[in-house]
């Protein structure tokens, strides 16, 4: 009889510990709740500019785009476009995608005179990372990859031979495919505007690109491998996705290089049905 009673006031006092924790967390998270609103009570609310619907990049800005939102001033970005000021944007590009009810900056509107100099973190979509790949030269394409481009990140690494264990071979693969590129060096993507050419002069060694957080992940083991990053740039309205790229080795090339030549001949230099 001891034996049954021993379990169930273990789960009894259990039972209780839990409604007890649950309990004290609602209790500290509505303390919380109302020390936040007795903070924010007496702040000065101010009105901004939002997109009233999602902008994509690229894309010119219609009055029905945008909306009003009131939030405290003393979190508003010193970038943020006013009411007063909204209809200096209207028919201008964004740089990067807005989403609904975001606040919309200078910082994003392309060719704009009144950027702020405002952080990297500043253009960050919501729920993306910025992480700085070490590419420069050849590898970004002579140096002509900019903020704002769209490109694929590729990688040259030393795999163990799939024939031979006890061996290493090199072989290419398609990290991440359709990526923003947020900044070269120091120009950062808010500096689009300017002329391709004036940019295009600057040297860097490094590009920051945009990714998800599973995404920084693997580009940062990606560079711990020791291997060679590459980028190569996209035709800025090309959304597409290759999928099942192959990895590239040598024996890779012996044995596609014929149809990769024929496929080229074919479908890319006379646009025929391949």
């Amino acid at each position: 009889m001891k034996e049954k009673i021993i379990p169930i006031t273990a789960i009894v006092i259990g039972l209780i510990a839990f409604l007890l924790t649950g309990q004290y967390l609602r209790s500290q998270r509505d303390a919380l709740e109302k020390e936040r609103q007795k903070l924010y009570a007496g702040a000065k609310r101010i009105d901004i500019v939002v997109a009233s619907s999602d902008i994509p990049s690229q894309t010119a800005i219609r009055k029905e785009d945008l909306g009003l939102d009131s939030v405290i001033e003393s979190t508003v970005p010193p970038d943020v476009v006013t009411p007063e000021d909204a209809q200096q944007i209207i028919g201008k590009k964004v740089i990067f995608a807005v989403g609904r009810t975001r606040a919309i900056m200078w910082g994003n509107i392309e060719g704009s005179d009144r950027a702020a100099e405002t952080s990297l973190a500043s253009i960050i979509s919501k729920n993306m990372r910025a992480i700085s790949l070490p590419i420069s030269g050849a590898a970004t394409v002579s140096s002509m990859v900019q903020p704002n481009d769209r490109v694929d990140v590729l990688g040259t690494f030393s795999f163990p031979s799939k024939k031979k264990p006890n061996e290493m071979e090199n072989a290419t693969i398609t990290v991440l495919q359709d990526v923003t590129v947020l900044a070269t060096g120091q120009t950062m993507a808010k500096q689009a505007g300017k002329r391709r050419s004036q940019l295009g002069n600057a040297s860097y060694n490094t590009v920051t690109v945009e990714v998800t957080p599973k995404e920084a992940e693997l580009l940062v083991f990606a560079q711990q491998m020791k291997g060679s990053l590459y980028l190569s740039l996209r035709n800025s309205t090309d959304v597409s996705f290759e999928k099942e790229l192959p990895e590239i080795n040598f024996e890779h090339i012996e044995k596609s290089l014929p149809e990769m030549n024929q496929y080229r001949q074919k479908v890319i230099r006379h646009r025929t049905t391949y």
